[in-house]
């Protein structure tokens, strides 16, 4: 059987590495497609290297742009990609352009889909990570689903019989990853003169909170008030949106980094004293951590993370502070994202339902 993977963005490099061990172990071919969505070596080839997966078979450098031009190049590249390689599967991971053209391209050259990562819903339908999620979901012919809540989305909409629970793949290389770094301290404490349990860490990314000027510049002063330094790895994108309307991304509390490859990330976290972002993968990687998380949104599609109380949403300055300075939540031992042996079930699906 012969598996396609197209990936193009840093939480589908983590996501594909797990994927990339199970398919080997299993015997399956696995062709990996980059198509070059994360074109930044901090964003994309330094996971390859980190996370021990296999060079891309096909690397399609599209690059940045608006989201139809991407996903139009992706579309445009990927058809002569399938037509080459007559794959049994291509898989689908996540929710970026990315996501969206593999589907599109996969179904109108009836080659079978299946999406990794099913089933997850915002409910905000301003998020393009919305409508490629949603569209990925009813286009796909296997539905892989993390999360029990996301099966229940998926019934509701009628996609019950094309949904499976594997659970969610990035628990996998995230217990892996934490227990091979152990009591490993992060290179950022001698870096930035830093303390253990002192300092936070925060991603800041999404269009809602970078593409405004006001609001880049609210979210950016409410992170240099915080009562603790907060080290932003903030992504070329929003360094050079925030050079161009003048926003500071280094002031007071604020200190603006470099992204960091995947093990030095999952470090930097288990040393902070809580993680701030808007990124979803980060939001699930703190409480599978155990490190209290605010996420600068007014809804999660990890919705686990909030009811068990080790993540909570701000939108102001106030609720941001807030939800920094909050006491730390009670311990759980539940776990709603899988054992860390998902990939496996993820391979074995596929070549149950291979046609």
């Amino acid at each position: 059987m012969k598996v396609l993977s197209v990936v193009g963005a840093r939480p589908q490099f983590v996501k594909l590495a797990p994927i990339a061990k199970a398919a080997a172990s299993a015997g399956v071919e696995h062709v990996i497609v980059h198509t070059g969505q994360h074109y930044d070596p901090m964003l994309s080839d330094v996971f390859f290297q980190d996370l021990g997966i296999p060079a891309p078979t096909v690397h399609l450098g599209v690059g940045s742009g608006s989201h139809g031009v991407q996903t139009g190049a992706m579309l445009g590249a990927l058809d002569a990609v399938f037509d080459e390689h007559h794959p049994d599967w291509v898989l689908a991971y996540g929710d970026t352009n990315s996501t969206l053209a593999a589907a599109l391209s996969a179904v109108k050259m009836h080659v079978p889909v299946a999406h990794l990562e099913a089933g997850l819903r915002s409910f905000n339908r301003r998020m393009p990570e919305e409508h490629n999620r949603v569209m990925t979901d009813h286009a796909a012919d296997l539905l892989l689903a993390p999360t029990h809540v996301a099966v229940q989305h998926l019934a509701a909409e009628g996609l019950e019989d094309r949904t499976v629970l594997v659970g969610d793949v990035m628990t996998d290389v995230l217990f892996e990853m934490r227990d091979a770094l152990g009591s490993t301290p992060s290179a950022l404490l001698a870096e930035l003169d830093l303390t253990p349990r002192g300092f936070y860490v925060a991603t800041i990314h999404r269009a809602e909170n970078t593409d405004d000027p006001v609001r880049l510049a609210a979210v950016a002063s409410a992170l240099a008030r915080l009562d603790k330094p907060v080290v932003l790895l903030a992504h070329p994108r929003v360094v050079a949106r925030a050079a161009g309307q003048g926003v500071a991304l280094s002031t007071g509390a604020l200190i603006e980094h470099a992204p960091l490859a995947y093990p030095d990330l999952i470090a930097a976290v288990l040393s902070s004293a809580g993680v701030i972002t808007d990124s979803g993968g980060l939001q699930k990687e703190a409480f599978l951590l155990r490190v209290p998380c605010t996420t600068v949104r007014t809804e999660t599609e990890w919705v686990e993370t909030v009811d068990l109380g080790w993540n909570v949403l701000a939108d102001t300055a106030d609720e941001i502070a807030a939800g920094v300075s909050r006491a730390r939540p009670a311990d759980t031992d539940a776990a709603p994202y899988g054992d860390g042996r998902a990939a496996e079930r993820v391979i074995s699906e596929l070549i149950a339902h291979a046609r």
